[in-house]
C-alpha cells in the first residue's frame, strides 16, 4: 500500500504531462480540419463544425505540396544515407583503428560542439559556391553528411563492442574492411538506426540552411516553402496548420517506426567510455 500511492502519484503526472504535450498537437490537427477563418470565432471553437479536407487541397494549388515535398524526402534520405555511412566509418576508426594523433584528433573533433553552426556558415556558403553546389539539393544535403556528434554517437556506442570478436576475425585472417563490414556493422545497428532518425528528422526539419543555399523556388524543401506560405496568408491559421501537419506527420511516423531501436541505441552504451 506505501508504494502504490507513489506509483499512481507518477503515473497520474505522467499522464498530465502527456497530455500538456499531446494538446497543442491534437489541437493543430484539428484546426487544419476547419474553414477558413473558423478558428478566429469568439469563443475559440476546439473542434471543427464542419471537418474537411479544404486546406489541404489548398496547399495543394498554392504551394506546389508535392514538388516541396519531394525535394525534402530527397534531401532528407540523402543526408541520411550518407550521414550513416560517413559517421559510422569515422566513429569505427576513431574506437577500434589505432593511428597517431587518434585521441588528439578526436579531442579537436568535440572542440569544434562549442562553435555554434550558424558561425560556419558564410565559409561553407563560399566553398560550396566554389564547388558550384549552391542552388542544388546535392549543396543541401553535403554539409550534414558528417557530423561530430554522429562521429562520437557511433564511437562511444562501438567502444563497448567485444574487443575479442574483433581480435578473433583479425586471427582468421579477415581484413580490416571484412571486420568492419562483416563484424562491427550488424552490431552497430541500434546506434546506427538512432542516428539515421536523428539526421533525417534533423535534415527534414531544418530550414536555415536550405533558405541560405537554394534560391530557386522549384528546389525549396518544404519547411522553406511552408515560410514563403507565412509572409502570404498570415492571418489563414487553418491553412499553416494544415502545412505544420504535413511537416510532421513523416517525422512522427518515423519515429514512431523506429522508436524501438531508437531507445535501444541510447541505452546500451551509446554514452560508455
Amino acid at each position: 500500500m506505501r508504494n502504490l500511492i507513489p506509483r499512481v502519484a507518477l503515473h497520474v503526472f505522467l499522464v498530465l504531462l502527456a497530455l500538456a504535450i499531446l494538446t497543442p498537437l491534437v489541437w493543430m490537427v484539428l484546426v487544419s480540419l476547419m474553414e477558413t477563418g473558423e478558428s478566429q470565432r469568439e469563443p475559440p471553437p476546439l473542434l471543427p463544425q464542419k471537418p474537411s479536407l479544404q486546406q489541404y487541397h489548398q496547399l495543394g494549388k498554392r504551394l506546389q505540396l508535392t514538388r516541396a515535398f519531394g525535394n525534402s524526402l530527397v534531401v532528407a534520405t540523402g543526408a541520411t544515407v550518407g550521414a550513416v555511412l560517413v559517421n559510422a566509418l569515422a566513429g569505427y576508426a576513431f574506437a577500434r583503428l589505432r593511428f597517431r594523433g587518434r585521441d588528439k584528433l578526436f579531442a579537436g573533433l568535440l572542440l569544434l560542439l562549442l562553435v555554434p553552426g550558424q558561425v560556419a556558415m558564410v565559409p561553407l556558403f563560399l566553398l560550396l559556391r566554389g564547388l558550384g553546389l549552391t542552388n542544388t539539393l546535392l549543396g543541401v544535403v553535403v554539409p550534414g553528411l558528417a557530423s561530430v556528434f554522429g562521429i562520437f554517437l557511433v564511437r562511444q556506442y562501438t567502444l563497448s563492442l567485444p574487443q575479442e570478436l574483433l581480435d578473433a576475425a583479425r586471427l582468421d585472417g579477415a581484413s580490416e574492411a571484412r571486420i568492419f563490414t562483416s563484424v562491427a556493422l550488424p552490431l552497430m545497428r541500434p546506434i546506427l538506426v538512432t542516428l539515421a532518425a536523428f539526421t533525417f528528422i534533423g535534415t527534414w526539419n531544418d530550414f536555415l540552411w536550405p533558405l541560405v543555399v537554394l534560391s530557386d523556388d522549384e528546389l525549396y524543401t518544404l519547411p522553406v516553402a511552408l515560410a514563403t506560405l507565412s509572409g502570404e496568408h498570415t492571418q489563414d491559421t487553418e491553412l499553416m496548420m494544415a502545412g505544420a501537419v504535413l511537416t510532421m506527420a513523416p517525422v512522427l511516423v518515423l519515429f514512431a517506426f523506429l522508436q524501438r531501436y531508437y531507445v535501444r541505441g541510447l541505452t546500451m552504451g551509446g554514452l560508455k567510455e
